[in-house]
């Protein structure tokens, strides 16, 4: 029998439901993890009792809790066990060397070294660092660097060894591996290889991974975020299973919605969605990768057509991973191609990234009936490389979000950790402003309302994984997870909204982190 009296009352607050029949509230009832009653008033009586737990958010603003609609969670996890070599810690190669030096002596030959975060545009040379430069470091043990974009690797001489590169070995489809011109060999810099790499390169030992996940866990709860959607292109019935144990065992705690990659569709057995009651644990979409690493879309378009008509027609929603326009342009024309095989029939199938949108192809996403999940983070922790490299023609239709928002699309957004950090706050600045981190303005027609960014990590997120109806608004029946805010985001300067902090967040109806309110 449910408990109609509530286990937890937040009153004296500015409660942004984000519901349109109520848009405002100042008290929230939660009972058995989710939301009994949300109400205009002050404390009704009738909804407590001596068991009941009474919070004054003293004017605190409360906000659905953040969901991040497109992240990997593992990678950010081992990015954490990482060598950090972003552009925060590192100024040049030689710098990069020299903590490829520290690490070295520090564990024994042969064990693997791995760093993440090196973004070329932001080192003194330049350039990409090769394996002749990692080398100078060490040639006792096999070491990985991973570009902040994670499309991108370098590995040392013992590494490509290791992983079986040479000169005589072919580019899987969609990867590219960067030669010496006159010599044909591998330089070490690998293009689009990470799934290539990940079958080859031992994961993290076990234990540190799951520590590292549970630091994971911890910074996201301490941002706000109760949802996350991980995107990774690997996973399986396996990384099901690991998520279940994780999950089981308090390890991660915020909601998890796991994507498949696409060549797992042979092993999952039924319709979507997979759903496992006692953690909360449930699949999303399939994951579909394109790029043009060597000129043309991959997979080709007829390809493409197949694939995303198969997943289709099995009931499954489609994510296609589009960044370029070309890759855009052919995500849409299999999507067209499902409408004239089966019109009528609409799945919210998903353009993930779709980072440079005109106004031709946010009308055609929403002719067939799709939407897209984008990163506004990154115009703030990129924007002075897209200044500087992105062609003017693309830069004006970079993340287009208002764009996207007048043609009628639902517009999620994620943070594509451990590309960016997962802060949703920075995403909302960004979004607002378009404002880079060293101050240029990216597209400022592109700016969207406090509000709609808002809707982005929140009511969005949640519509783009068909959980509409139990997360995303402060409503009655929905998942008590929930954020308070230092300030009132709808009332601050454009400016002001950087400094916005979370100060509690509540998952089903528990206290998963709070500074004092």
């Amino acid at each position: 029998m449910e408990r109609s009296k509530a286990d937890l009352v937040l009153h004296n607050a500015n409660v942004i439901t984000l519901d349109v029949r109520y848009p405002r509230a100042k008290t929230v009832y939660i009972s058995e993890g989710k939301i009994l009653k949300v109400s205009n008033r002050g404390i009704d009586k009738q909804f407590v009792d001596t068991c009941t737990r009474v919070i004054d958010c003293m004017g605190k603003t409360i906000i659905p809790g953040f969901h991040d609609a497109h992240c990997h969670i593992v990678a950010y996890a081992e990015n954490l066990l990482n060598i950090d070599i972003s552009p925060a810690s590192v100024k040049s190669i030689e710098d990069i060397i020299r903590k490829i030096q520290e690490a070295a002596r520090a564990v024994p030959a042969g064990n693997w070294i791995r760093c993440s975060g090196y973004n070329e545009f932001y080192l003194e040379e330049k350039r990409h660092p090769t394996r002749h430069d990692l080398d100078l470091a060490t040639r006792l043990h096999p070491v990985k660097l991973t570009h902040r974009s994670s499309h991108a690797h370098v590995l040392n001489t013992a590494a490509l060894a290791l992983v079986g590169i040479s000169n005589e070995t072919e580019e899987p489809p969609g990867g590219m591996i960067d030669r010496d011109l006159e010599t044909g060999e591998p330089d070490g810099i690998l293009f689009g290889m990470g799934t290539y790499l990940a079958r080859r390169i031992p994961l993290s030992d076990e234990r540190e991974l799951e520590n590292a996940l549970s630091r994971a866990s911890r910074t996201l709860l301490r941002l706000g975020i109760t949802t996350v959607q991980d995107a990774s292109p690997l996973n399986d019935m396996h990384r099901w299973n690991q998520f279940l144990f994780w999950k089981k065992s308090g390890t991660f705690l915020p909601r998890v919605i796991m994507m498949f990659g696409i060549e797992q569709n042979e092993n999952i057995q039924g319709k979507q969605p997979f759903y496992d009651r006692e953690t909360g644990l449930g699949s999303g979409a399939i994951k579909i990768m394109l790029d043009e690493v060597k000129g043309n879309p991959n997979p080709p378009q007829a390809e493409l057509n197949r694939l995303v008509l198969g997943m289709h027609r099995r009931g499954f929603q489609v994510a296609l991973h589009a960044v370029e326009e070309n890759t855009i342009k052919a995500a849409l024309t299999a999507l067209e191609h499902v409408q004239r095989e089966v019109p009528g029939v609409k799945s919210r199938h998903r353009l993930e990234h779709c980072s440079v949108c005109t106004p031709e192809s946010a009308g055609r996403i929403t002719d067939v009936g799709a939407m897209v999940t984008t990163n506004p983070t990154f115009i703030y922790h990129s924007g002075e490389r897209y200044v500087a490299t992105v062609p003017a023609r693309q830069l004006e239709h970079l993340y287009a979000i208002n764009t996207m928002l007048k043609a009628g699309l639902k517009v999620a957004a994620g943070s594509d950790m451990p590309v960016a950090p997962p802060d949703p706050v920075r995403g909302i600045y960004a979004a607002v402003t378009r404002n880079a981190d060293m101050g240029q303005k990216i597209v400022p027609d592109e700016a969207i309302p406090v509000l709609e960014a808002i809707k982005l990590y929140t009511l969005n997120a949640a519509w783009s994984c068909f959980r509409e109806k139990q997360m995303g608004t402060v409503s009655k029946g929905k998942y008590a997870d929930l954020a308070v805010m230092n300030a009132n985001p709808l009332q601050l300067g454009p400016e002001e909204l950087r400094h916005l902090k979370v100060n509690m967040t509540l998952l089903a109806g528990q206290i998963a982190f709070s500074e004092a309110i």
